[in-house]
């Protein structure tokens, strides 16, 4: 039941992950930096302490009670990792919601499955696996099997993306769903993010102090009942924070030389939906965390949970793709090349969470 439930945690926040950028979709008038800060505003900074005001009683002394050093790594992991979010909202916005997230996704389970191994093969420490000893395993052989398998899914990804602009050119049709259609843009910003996307796991990891003191507390008021679902809550607020500060500066950055601090106060833009649909989204992309760390605590398999979570915002993603025909006007030969680079992609998560799975 523990492994059930945990899995229905991971589909509704890979669920709200897939879905988060479609509100952006129903802006009007704005520039992308306008209502991805906007958004932002809610996801980075005002939701995450007050899911944690509703779920940890006094977590602000948590927080307060924590080594400097921790507050301090977690924030750092939360700043790269804001760099991730950044340039995912860009790939998204170049690719598509479908081949964008498929690709950075993919990237993101890579590096969050294989970086701390390389670190760890450098700087040993107990309790850590390096890169020797997932060579050295059957559990490690799987996981860099899906890796390996992974790299040629996304590889495909790509190639399908640029049959996509072929076509397109060929047709004379614009994409319907995306007229900021970039390949090679795309490309370069999706590698990005997914490398510093999985900055995230990392920044769970370097506050599990954290979590834990949320999950004593909640142990010792209600003995026998299990691990406490919402202990990560606590963790969010430092390395959301950390996102915030990269993407807020990026943003005003652009808000400067794009002339667009004017957006916020546009009369002639419908200015209470743009803020709507921009709050809408930055909500619902905190939801991911909400309920994947909701998710964790039920598998009990940080590692698994994360390439889970990956999975079912990969899945997520991919239909509302075609539910928004991001690839209308495509060849046959070119919608297959995208189908087949995303089930190898899929296909890859699940190898590498069936080998974090017998670890």
């Amino acid at each position: 039941m523990q492994v059930i439930f945990g899995v229905i945690f991971h589909f509704i926040g890979g669920f709200a992950s897939g879905s988060f950028y479609i509100p952006y979709k129903k802006v009007k008038g704005w520039a992308w930096e306008s209502y991805w800060i906007v958004g932002g505003i809610f996801s980075w900074l005002l939701v995450p302490p007050f899911a944690a005001w509703l779920t940890i009683p006094g977590f602000t002394d948590i927080i307060a009670a924590t080594n400097g050093k921790i507050l301090l790594l977690t924030y750092f992991f939360g700043a790269l990792w804001g760099i991730g979010g950044l340039t995912y909202g860009l790939g998204v916005r170049y690719l598509g919601v479908s081949l964008g997230s498929s690709i950075i996704l993919g990237l993101c389970s890579v590096f969050g499955a294989i970086i701390p191994s390389v670190y760890y093969n450098f700087n040993p420490k107990p309790g850590k696996d390096s890169l020797t000893d997932m060579l050295n395993s059957q559990w490690g052989q799987m996981v860099l099997l899906g890796l390996a398998i992974c790299v040629i899914g996304i590889i495909v990804c790509g190639k399908a993306g640029g049959m996509k602009e072929k076509d397109l050119v060929a047709a004379g049709k614009a994409d319907p769903s995306n007229d900021e259609y970039k390949i090679g843009l795309g490309l370069t910003v999706s590698i990005i993010s997914g490398i510093l996307s999985a900055c995230f796991a990392f920044g769970i990891d370097a506050g599990k102090d954290m979590a834990n003191a949320a999950n004593d507390i909640w142990k010792s008021t209600h003995p026998g009942q299990g691990e406490f679902l919402f202990q990560n809550n606590v963790t969010y607020i430092l390395i959301l924070w950390g996102g915030l500060t990269t993407n807020l500066i990026w943003c005003m950055i652009l808000n400067f030389r794009n002339k667009t601090f004017g957006d916020y106060t546009n009369k002639e833009t419908p200015l209470l939906k743009n803020y709507i649909f921009s709050a809408l989204a930055g909500t619902t992309w905190f939801l991911q965390f909400f309920f994947y760390g909701m998710g964790e605590s039920k598998l009990g398999n940080g590692a698994s949970s994360w390439i889970l979570h990956m999975a079912f915002i990969i899945l997520i993603a991919n239909a509302w793709g075609l539910a928004l025909k991001e690839w209308s006007g495509v060849k046959k030969k070119t919608f297959g090349t995208v189908i087949a680079g995303i089930a190898i992609i899929i296909i890859s998560v699940l190898i590498v969470g069936y080998g974090n799975s017998i670890k």
